[in-house]
């Protein structure tokens, strides 16, 4: 079993109760029914406990995407060959990718972080080139990484966490690229909530039918052979995850240690919520949940975190997508809760 990194042992920070409350107060006093405002209301509610103050914002955005390869590819289980991961990389550098645009948009930094590519593109503007290695090994035959790698990768989310932390970034997205991760994904995802392969197993970049049964079937494998090691959520990690899937774990770890909000993505970076909040107690008070994926096994995973997502558009990218799609929403949550009129400012009869 692999030892636990010390920054993982130190306690989680706690969402602030007396900022909870007076924003609760506040809701109460806003020219609205109580509750009109539905989950928008919880959501800047608990916005304003996790930074602290009565009148919560997310202006501020930080969006990090970490790629890697998987060894499992060689199973035949993706529709697009390994290559794309490094071309990938170079066109989020070029500013040609869904995230690269909903970045712009959102005018939030984006960083990428190559954790190692098959093809490597060398050096490029705004990637930051870690190559841990050029691939994960086959999980379908070894453990993933070496416990260093794997320790690797958990730095290498904490590190951009605590990189955004100084630039006084309000929320925090991971995103994720690496051909065969969905795959990964899915194994992680059976070995912590015992389940069976075929609910999680997914089309992922859009193989058929045939292929999702034996995606299925590569993971049924996995979990064979690795079943002796699995009751320990890190060494699952280590055995059935991704350099990327590890990395945002150990993001969505540090984010909890150091109190930043998480507006985590769709099934991959769910799987990765999901080993963080088995990893490190405290995580889940930090996260929020953008979208429910298209890809069938999110709604497992959802169930298991207790998540209720905003946003259900069909979306299944990746690459931090639907996270950032959802950003507008929490920024509008947090517009009404601090620019409404109260019920005394306005003048408007309050309820009896």
């Amino acid at each position: 079993m692999i030892e636990k990194p010390i920054w993982l042992e130190q306690a989680a920070a706690r969402p602030n109760d007396h900022a909870r409350h007076e924003a609760e107060v506040r809701q109460t006093l806003l020219t609205k029914p109580p509750g009109a405002l539905g989950r928008l209301e919880n959501v800047a509610i608990r916005l304003a406990a996790m930074q602290g103050v009565a009148r919560p914002q997310v202006e501020r955005v930080h969006i990090a995407v970490f790629a890697g390869d998987h060894g499992v590819a060689a199973e035949g289980i993706s529709a697009f060959p390994q290559a794309v991961t490094g071309e990938m990389v170079k066109n989020f550098a070029a500013g040609g990718a869904a995230i690269s645009v909903l970045a712009r948009h959102l005018g939030a930094t984006l960083e990428v972080v190559n954790l190692g590519t098959v093809n490597d593109p060398g050096p490029l503007d705004g990637v930051l080139n870690l190559q841990i290695a050029p691939s994960t090994a086959n999980l379908a035959r070894e453990a993933a990484m070496t416990p260093a790698q794997l320790v690797q990768a958990l730095a290498a989310g904490r590190d951009s966490v605590e990189r955004a932390r100084t630039q006084g970034i309000a929320l925090y997205i991971g995103g994720e690229m690496g051909i065969g991760n969905t795959t990964a994904a899915a194994a992680l995802a059976c070995a912590v909530l015992n389940a069976q392969p075929e609910n999680l197993a997914g089309p992922g970049t859009g193989i058929s039918a045939a292929g999702v049964t034996h995606k299925a079937e590569v993971i049924r494998r996995a979990l064979a052979l690795h079943a002796p090691h699995l009751s320990d959520p890190l060494e699952a990690l280590r055995r059935l995850g991704g350099f990327e899937i590890a990395a945002l774990a150990g993001a969505y770890a540090s984010c909890a240690r150091l109190g930043l909000p998480v507006l985590v993505d769709g099934f991959i970076a769910s799987v990765a919520a999901l080993a963080a909040t088995r990893i490190y107690p405290g995580a889940a008070a930090w996260f929020f949940y953008a979208h429910a994926s298209a890809e069938p096994g999110h709604r497992l995973v959802l169930k298991a975190l207790d998540a209720a997502p905003l946003l259900d558009l069909g979306m299944r990218l990746g690459e931090g997508s639907g996270a950032a799609v959802a950003v507008p929403l929490l920024r509008l949550a947090c517009a009404l809760h601090n620019e409404m009129a109260t019920f005394a400012q306005a003048g408007v009869s309050n309820k009896d």
